[in-house]
């Protein structure tokens, strides 16, 4: 059963009435893909209202969700899975394979809302990944790896190999609603990638992600399920430390999250899970200088600003000049720029 389209007042839409939106207006002003995804958006099964405001929001979406792929195609500019992918799930940071896992949920999700025609289902899933799980942890989190490690370090490998894989299904997975963007997406992939003999000409001939695509291939389900569940705590005091961290700046007491050092005290339950992870993770996670936990009867974070120097090049603050070569910069930043053949006065 099928509803009808509705004006944004709730009114059917008529020839008498005036109130009818032709769809070629709306690709003129928005493009084809907009129209689309408001299509993919909407229950049809119920009485559907379409507008210039209900498409605008959609335009917003779909812009979200375009900017993100863009983004991560650019974290891959240089990026050859034959030769850069890493291959042992274990050289994969914990945050790493949380998102590989996180993708094989979205990716069983979106299969079972496509199985059951429920294509609002597929728009909501997706677009609540991209919002919540990308650019809100994952690419914010993993942002200094990819620019400020050296090209071909371990870790910035890890995150670019995580990264693929996630373009790589969410190419797939929009391609029946988003047929243009992820065309021009598949047009774009690195140059490596583009040129290779026997790849697809066009995305809707790439076939469907599965779960052997993945690589490095993914742990055993109780693995993957244990994985899930410690960052589901290590996520809700994610939340806790960036509610702090925005009252710190709207104190003025930090102005960017690099600058603070954050104590975090937590129930013994969450803390048992946090102490089995280095603190190198959760400054990556909070994208913080310095973190330290401690047990108590509430989750609650206290807010310092960090100790060390701010490095000009990661704008984190560690201490300055571990490598001699480099004095003005921190250790790693440091390395990395005798890494890339970088010498002072150039």
């Amino acid at each position: 059963h099928c509803g009808f389209t509705m004006d944004a007042e709730g009114k059917k839409m008529s020839k008498s009435a005036g109130n009818g939106i032709d769809p070629a207006d709306v690709m003129a002003k928005s493009g084809a893909d907009v129209l689309r995804l408001w299509v993919a958006s909407v229950d049809y099964s119920q009485d559907v209202n379409i507008g210039d405001e209900i498409l605008d929001r959609t335009s917003e979406a779909y812009r979200r969700i375009r900017n993100t792929m863009r983004f991560i195609l650019g974290s891959l500019s240089d990026f050859n899975d034959l030769e850069h992918s890493v291959k042992e799930w274990d050289a994969l940071e914990p945050i790493d394979q949380w998102a590989m896992v996180r993708l094989w949920q979205l990716l069983g999700d979106v299969e079972r809302a496509y199985d059951e025609y429920k294509f609002h289902v597929v728009y909501r899933t997706v677009y609540d990944y991209v919002v919540n799980d990308l650019s809100a942890v994952y690419m914010d989190a993993t942002k200094d790896r990819v620019y400020a490690e050296a090209p071909d370090s371990p870790r910035r490998r890890a995150a670019q190999t995580v990264l693929m894989n996630i373009i790589e299904v969410l190419v797939r997975v929009l391609a029946p609603v988003l047929s243009f963007t992820t065309d021009e997406v598949w047009e774009h992939y690195p140059e490596a990638i583009r040129n290779r003999a026997g790849r697809p000409a066009n995305v809707q001939l790439a076939g469907w992600p599965e779960k052997s695509d993945f690589l490095p291939a993914l742990p055993d389900a109780a693995s993957a399920k244990a994985l899930a569940d410690d960052f589901a705590v290590l996520l809700e005091v994610r939340e806790v430390v960036t509610k702090a961290l925005e009252e710190a700046r709207g104190a003025g007491l930090v102005k960017k999250s690099q600058e603070a050092a954050i104590s975090v005290s937590l129930p013994a339950d969450m803390l048992a899970v946090a102490s089995a992870y280095d603190a190198a993770v959760f400054e990556e996670l909070f994208i913080v200088s310095e973190v330290s936990f401690a047990e108590g009867e509430e989750l609650a974070c206290a807010v310092t600003p960090a100790s060390g120097e701010k490095c000009p090049r990661c704008w984190n603050y560690r201490t300055l000049g571990g490598n001699p070569n480099h004095p003005d910069v921190c250790e790693r930043c440091g390395d990395v720029l005798d890494a890339i053949g970088f010498t002072e006065g150039e």
